[in-house]
């Protein structure tokens, strides 16, 4: 066999096997969740998306779908981790805490937790044993979120082994913390959370649900 032809054979045969490759991962892609940069979502493991039926900015994206993007726009600003008390009542510094993600996620779907827990509060003072309402501060913190939600919203499972009872956009809360559940999961399809907890912290997409104690609320707002 010539130069020529020995150089044809190859670059075929490299190319097939490049073809072989390709093919052989489209087929087994679903199957490899440990695969490196590998992001995994609700469709890797056999479960579809939650779509709310109720749209309350009326901005043609459902309150579930709004909640998430809202949480992920929130983090991407970077926000430094530090508690303060703002007049008016939503920081305005680049600067706050777990309780803010939930309530920028909340606002970009139409939801202003700040009027909503303040009313709250009043109209039932005795779930929410607050010695002095203060619309500025309430909503800011996670005890009162807790109430909140176990009022206002679909309570849901605590397991974190039934993956099909999570979705992206969901609430999740445990004693001292509180964020919302990631469209993104791990490779045992348990959800990542978006989240804010402290000062070191670089990346708040996060897979850490297990990781700050019992969940004692998981709630889906509509």
């Amino acid at each position: 066999m010539g130069a020529g032809r020995r150089i044809v054979a190859r670059a075929a045969l490299a190319l097939a096997l490049v073809i072989a490759t390709v093919l052989l991962y489209a087929l087994l892609a679903p199957t490899l969740p440990a695969l490196p940069g590998r992001r995994l979502g609700d469709r890797d493991f056999g479960l579809e998306p939650y779509h709310s039926a109720v749209d309350a900015d009326a901005d043609g994206i459902d309150d579930q779908t709004d909640i998430l993007a809202s949480a992920k726009a929130y983090v991407e600003t970077n926000p430094s981790y530090a508690s303060a008390y703002y007049e008016g009542g939503y920081p305005d510094d680049g600067r706050g805490v777990c309780t803010d993600v939930v309530a920028a996620a909340l606002r970009g779907a139409g939801y202003d937790l700040r009027t909503l827990v303040d009313a709250d509060i009043r109209e039932a003072p005795d779930a929410y044993d607050v010695a002095a309402p203060d619309a500025n501060i309430d909503y800011r913190r996670v005890r009162n979120l807790r109430v909140w939600f176990s009022r206002h919203a679909t309570s849901l499972s605590l397991d974190t082994d039934d993956i099909d009872a999570w979705r992206g956009g969901d609430i999740v809360c445990w004693e001292e913390h509180i964020g919302i559940v990631s469209d993104r999961r791990n490779a045992d399809g348990v959800p990542y959370v978006i989240h804010h907890w402290g000062p070191l912290q670089v990346v708040f997409e996060e897979d850490s649900l297990a990781l700050f104690g019992e969940i004692v609320g998981h709630w889906r707002l509509s």
